[in-house]
């Protein structure tokens, strides 16, 4: 078990992962890329422009010293989003000590080079060791009440997946372990372009029928992706595939979700995006799984059709006519 765990993010998931690693009674420290905020967080133990009526326990060492915080880490959290691990990762990799192993709970696809976030941080941070990614259905709102889910802790390295299990071993957290790292990875980020889609179908109030519809067919894009990729199927249909797509679909705290029904109701994406604190990480991860399915000739027509809306100026209801109007085939 590693005593010292260094996080660095101190958005919505960063701060409820500290609270399960304080309630399982390991020392952690925190470190994030704008020194007010931390400097906030510091002081009052709060947020609230992220988790409003949240408090992170006294415990844990806020700093915006990147040194102080990797300072005798022996395990390092990645709670940054995927479109900008590479440029605060590369800050504190000098920091990071050799062979300490990092858990990413990013889901996305870096834009322009297509790496998934365990790959980031490996080139990013070329000393650390083994990379493991931390993922499934998790609402954070619903995670810091302590309320009951489960997660899959998947790396190459089993032992690292073993260890990441037992260190959120607390009463709300269930952890399973496995070892297709592309696959929980590219779940995890293809679910917030279908869950951009289900909202969508919230905001044109389409009703159940279609949103589930979406979610079924979205599984199947997603799934061919990831075989195409060398993921294994099964990965798919568990924790970190149709576990997180479903609650990212139907969850009215799901930030993609809320995106595409704004879209979905007529508001551009320039305007959600400046009216928003958070990052929608399925927006520029849409672009990336387009040019993924390009470079595989993987068909994803529900992807296709939210990159239309979202950058070619396609409205949702011409996206939805144009998959209603598709050939039909077999399933």
């Amino acid at each position: 078990m590693p005593q010292r765990i260094a996080i660095v993010g101190d958005g919505q998931m960063g701060l409820v992962l500290a609270d399960a690693l304080v309630h399982r009674g390991l020392g952690v420290s925190m470190w994030g890329p704008f020194p007010d905020v931390v400097a906030h967080l510091a002081r009052t133990r709060e947020n609230p422009g992220r988790m409003p009526g949240f408090r992170l326990d006294e415990s844990v060492e806020v700093t915006s010293d990147s040194a102080l915080a990797m300072r005798g880490a022996d395990m390092a959290i990645n709670a940054i989003p995927s479109q900008f691990i590479a440029s605060v990762w590369k800050e504190v990799a000098s920091l990071v000590p050799e062979r300490c192993p990092i858990v990413s709970v990013a889901k996305g696809i870096e834009n322009g080079t297509l790496r998934r976030p365990s790959e980031v941080l490996r080139d990013s941070v070329p000393g650390a060791g083994p990379v493991c990614s931390l993922s499934g259905p998790t609402i954070a709102t619903e995670l810091a009440a302590h309320q009951p889910a489960v997660m899959v802790a998947s790396s190459e390295d089993v032992g690292l997946a073993e260890t990441v299990q037992q260190c959120f071993d607390v009463p709300w957290l269930r952890i399973y372990t496995g070892t297709d790292l592309i696959g929980v990875e590219l779940a995890g980020a293809c679910k917030n372009v279908i869950a951009l889609a289900a909202g969508m179908c919230d905001g044109l109030e389409l009703g159940d029928n279609a949103k589930s519809a979406v979610l079924a067919r979205g599984l199947a894009e997603i799934t061919r992706l990831g075989m195409a990729m060398g993921a294994v199927e099964a990965t798919f249909y568990g924790i970190a595939g149709v576990g997180d797509l479903a609650t990212t679909c139907f969850s009215p705290h799901g930030r993609n979700r809320s995106c595409g029904e704004a879209l979905g109701r007529g508001t551009s994406l320039v305007e959600y995006q400046a009216g928003s604190n958070s990052v929608v990480e399925g927006v520029a991860t849409t672009k990336s799984v387009m040019a993924l399915a390009a470079q595989h000739n993987v068909e994803m027509p529900i992807a296709e059709s939210v990159h239309a809306v979202l950058f070619e100026g396609l409205l949702p209801r011409e996206g939805v006519h144009q998959l209603m109007t598709r050939r039909s085939g077999s399933e």
